[in-house]
């Protein structure tokens, strides 16, 4: 058994000072510091904080690596990257790339599920970006290789697919949207060009999640609120690129505010992160990444090399969220939305003890994953 003493826990509505958390795999309970039995494994947070591990469920890639490239080597080395920055679960996401590649692309996230890497971050499947999204909003992802809604693939996939995008306009009678709904896979509306009212019916027919709020979507306009204005109007998750870049900070508040407990902190993560300024590859295309920004050559937005702690600072630093409501974003609502809650998330008693300790700094002092020191700056 083991013990953290001398840190703020952070809970999923307020910060417990003055307790010590004591856990295994799972989370045990809080006690008082003095009447921890001698024989318990003591770790000093040294007034640092003690917060559920972060989970991060749209992540392409790392440290060179991308999930699309279909290999469990590079599924299992982006895993153990991802333990330094407090991220204790994650779920690969893939591009819009050739079907053979996406089949190559799950059995990969299936086997690296299974083997679940003991110096790393747990995957909990797949978050499928592409290939149903809209051309007119395409983003970064390859025009060529972009195809209709197909029911059929995503309940063939379905033990491992968690999210699957679609964009509404292009699946006929939302069929497909209906499917994967059935089938227990979240459907997200994203890269698609509706207007208000297809977005509207095609939330009322499945759709619970919006793909990286305000980007690759028709925007919110007066006159036509488009996707942006159906994702922050009706009571569905949407997923926030806080680096600053992609949505400009003074929107943080408003978003918080609208959508509170539907708030998603991602990464949104392409293999350029982690690594130096340089050229990078994603789907087949050339990405350049210079500071916070990644893009290919003709300046379109390309991913982000964000970190899901920083993230979480940037929430605090410029909405009105509490820490532990930003530190929720980041863990506990993203556990929702892939059916993960009722054992990851939040520093609750029988949940696994996923935690992490960091600094008022935000930086990552200790990452552990079911009560096992995976990182320790």
């Amino acid at each position: 058994m083991k013990a953290i003493i001398n840190g703020r826990i952070i809970l999923k509505d307020r910060l417990l000072d003055g307790r010590a958390l004591v856990f295994d795999e799972k989370i045990k309970g809080f006690f008082d510091a003095v009447k921890i039995p001698k024989n318990y494994e003591i770790i000093d947070a040294g007034g640092a904080y003690v917060s559920p591990g972060l989970i991060d469920i749209h992540i392409h890639g790392c440290f060179g690596e991308d999930a699309s490239d279909g290999s469990e080597g590079g599924l299992i080395k982006m895993s153990e990257g991802l333990a330094r920055y407090g991220v204790t679960s994650w779920v690969p996401a893939t591009m819009t790339v050739p079907l053979p590649q996406l089949r190559r692309a799950f059995n990969a996230i299936r086997a690296a599920r299974e083997k679940d890497p003991a110096n790393g971050a747990a995957i909990l499947g797949a978050n499928m970006e592409g290939p149903y999204l809209n051309k007119k909003r395409k983003g970064a992802h390859l025009e060529e290789h972009l195809r209709l809604p197909d029911a059929d693939f995503i309940k063939e996939n379905a033990d491992v697919i968690k999210i699957v995008t679609i964009a509404p306009e292009i699946d006929e009678d939302f069929k497909t949207i209906r499917a994967a709904r059935e089938a227990g896979v979240t459907v997200s509306i994203g890269h698609s060009d509706a207007n208000y009212d297809t977005a509207s019916a095609g939330i009322a027919n499945g759709i619970s999640h919006a793909t990286h709020l305000f980007n690759a979507m028709s925007p919110l306009n007066h006159r036509d609120p488009g996707v942006a204005g159906a994702a922050l109007n009706f009571g569905i998750t949407v997923e926030l690129i806080a680096d600053t870049f992609h949505i400009h900070k003074d929107l943080f508040n408003l978003i918080y505010k609208l959508k509170k407990d539907k708030l998603i902190l991602i990464s949104d993560n392409v293999r350029a992160a982690g690594l130096p300024d340089g050229e990078y590859e994603l789907a087949g295309q050339k990405i350049i990444l210079k500071g916070i920004e990644c893009r290919l050559p003709d300046g379109t937005i390309s991913g982000s090399v964000l970190t899901m702690m920083a993230a979480v600072k940037n929430i605090v630093e410029y909405s009105d969220a509490p820490l532990h409501e930003a530190v929720a974003s980041a863990s506990l609502y993203p556990a929702r939305v892939v059916g993960a809650d009722a054992a990851k998330g939040s520093v609750e008693i029988g949940k696994d003890a996923d935690l992490v300790m960091f600094d008022g700094g935000y930086n990552v002092l200790k990452t552990i994953k079911r009560g096992r020191v995976i990182y320790e700056a």
